[in-house]
């Protein structure tokens, strides 16, 4: 059985934030360019829909969206295999709760929905795995499920996602390495659910909410692989 609760820790998570955004991250990366942390809310439930495209991203996402940019602490959805021996002690203390990709239980669902009800920021990659060709690969159906059953149990919730390209200046960051991370203006999640209350509905509302989320992420990677050309 995948354990499913997570916390942040009030010793754990401080610590671990000021050791990532402080030293971990400015002593390892080279120049980091960060566009868009305007579209953070700083208050209310939301999805952060990343690019993945190494291990580091999890660990940049709280120096550009963590508690010293907007006052919150970022609850990470882990693969089950990530929550194994100590490292899942930890990350169960650093907010992160785990989902078998393969075979999500309803526990593992119920819980990312009762954090997005209880207003926090989730992230969620939408690609599922690292991916390091610089394109965005089909994205799976979970997050937007998510989103929308959320917002379907209290309507009015006001559930946003925000799509995050993040790249590196080589596929496999290496010391010194710059990033770059563009953060896009958020999808609501509330206009895409019908009037009908079914699960038939809720459905196409996920699909079309995954479709739209895909090509805004296609479109952020576009954008910035054309202003690489030209410059």
């Amino acid at each position: 059985m995948i354990p499913t609760a997570s916390r942040c820790s009030p010793v754990l998570t401080p610590l671990a934030y000021f050791l990532g955004e402080r030293v971990v991250v400015p002593a390892y990366f080279g120049p980091i360019s960060v566009t868009g942390q305007s579209h953070l809310p700083a208050t209310g439930p939301v999805i952060l829909a990343p690019t993945h495209r190494a291990r580091w991203d999890s660990i940049l996402l709280p120096f550009v969206a963590g508690r010293s940019v907007t006052g919150r602490d970022l609850r990470f959805m882990v693969t089950a295999d990530e929550v194994k021996g100590l490292q899942g002690w930890f990350i169960r203390r650093l907010g992160g709760f785990a989902v078998d990709v393969r075979r999500p239980t309803v526990a593992s669902l119920r819980h990312g929905i009762d954090l997005l009800l209880g207003g926090a920021m989730l992230v969620i990659y939408p690609e599922g795995g690292i991916r390091r060709d610089d394109r965005v690969h089909n994205l799976k159906p979970g997050l937007a499920r998510l989103a929308a059953q959320a917002e379907a149990a209290q309507p009015g919730l006001g559930v946003q996602i925000l799509p995050i390209d993040i790249h590196y200046g080589e596929d496999y960051p290496r010391w010194r390495c710059p990033a770059q991370i563009t953060i896009g203006e958020p999808l609501t999640v509330g206009r895409y659910l019908s009037s009908q209350d079914s699960p038939e509905a809720l459905k196409a509302s996920a699909k079309h909410l995954t479709e739209d989320l895909q090509t805004r992420l296609e479109t952020m990677v576009a954008d910035r692989q054309a202003t690489e050309v030209r410059t």
